[in-house]
């Protein structure tokens, strides 16, 4: 077994990533207090995996990736890239990983051919060991090889920021925020390509605010806020610590009275269906059911829904929504506080 499957230390790690006590620390200017942006993130990565990195805006998610992508030094901590030291190793472990940036930074005057020539000379990958036609070829962007960048749509520079993570054949792809502000076709064939990858055994590290994504495309998922790691579990997992449930019913008839049970939010939608939300440790559907009937209301059709995932990320964060961000942006637009 090769040094670059063992990390240099002679045995396979599990981890893709594996970061302890990781910490940056940005320096106050004229009097202001320093920054905390990471506050000793311990995180693991597995091999293999699509491994979700939610946070609402200035929770830390940037400061994270730079740090993974080497572009801002940690204060303090260590950082381990596919088995490889980030301190001991840094070319090794800067070779792992690939950066799909939310920011579209592309020189306009290049080719898409020509810009992935560019960013494999970057990484030393050898004329012999470039795929840049088949990389084209899998964004979806053979038709435009030849055409400057400057002319390609919002969308097509999205396929070619991707097309650059992939030219140095890195183990660990990272994509931030991949899917903002673009079309469903090109999430469809975005998601499409990371699947693919994903098979193929890379591992994926996904930011995003569609929380809806993160739900069907994710195996593990890690939530951070304030700079701190509040959770990380499997998807399934996370959804299971929500004991929330939410019946509606149809009646037969238009409700004249509402029911009324203890630990029960009953409301009464304008289309006429009665919607009560309960938790499943304290009230049973059969209680739930029991109080409907007893305010005389004839059921003709019922339903139960359970939490999904963003009322996982908002209960695990409101509780500290009114403490000032580290690094706080606009609230990202699609980011909904709903009533738990």
């Amino acid at each position: 077994m090769s040094d670059e499957q063992t990390g240099g230390k002679g045995h396979m790690s599990d981890a893709a990533i594996r970061i302890e006590g990781l910490r940056k620390t940005y320096r106050g200017s004229k009097g202001q207090p320093e920054k905390h942006a990471l506050k000793g993130i311990d995180l693991s990565v597995p091999r293999g995996s699509v491994f979700g990195l939610l946070g609402p805006n200035g929770a830390g998610k940037s400061t994270l990736i730079n740090i993974l992508a080497g572009l801002v030094v940690k204060s303090a901590g260590n950082v381990s890239i596919w088995g490889f030291d980030q301190d001991q190793n840094p070319r090794q472990s800067r070779a792992a990983i690939g950066v799909m940036p939310q920011e579209l930074n592309l020189d306009p005057f290049f080719t898409p051919r020509g810009a992935l020539e560019v960013q494999a000379g970057l990484y030393g990958v050898p004329k012999a060991q470039r795929r840049s036609d088949q990389i084209l070829e899998l964004v979806g962007l053979s038709d435009k090889a030849e055409a400057y960048a400057r002319t390609l749509s919002g969308g097509m520079r999205r396929r070619l920021l991707l097309a650059k993570a992939l030219v140095h054949h890195p183990k660990i792809l990272v994509l931030d925020e991949p899917t903002a502000g673009v079309d469903i076709e090109l999430r469809q064939m975005l998601w499409a390509n990371v699947r693919k990858l994903n098979e193929q055994g890379m591992t994926i590290i996904l930011t995003t605010h569609y929380l809806e994504e993160a739900q069907e495309m994710c195996d593990e998922i890690a939530i951070i806020n304030h700079g701190e790691k509040i959770a990380q579990d499997s998807t399934a997992n996370l959804l299971g610590r929500m004991d929330s449930r939410t019946m509606v019913i149809s009646p037969d008839s238009p409700v004249v009275n509402l029911p009324t049970t203890d630990g029960v939010e009953t409301t009464l939608r304008d289309d006429g269906n009665l919607v009560l939300q309960y938790h499943s440790a304290e009230t049973s559907a059969e209680q739930v059911l029991e109080s409907v009937r007893a305010a005389g209301i004839r059921i003709r059709d019922v339903r139960t829904e359970e939490a999904d995932l963003e009322d996982v990320f908002l209960a695990l964060t409101s509780s500290r929504a009114d403490e000032p961000a580290e690094d706080q942006d606009q609230p990202r637009r699609g980011m909904h506080r709903v009533k738990l």
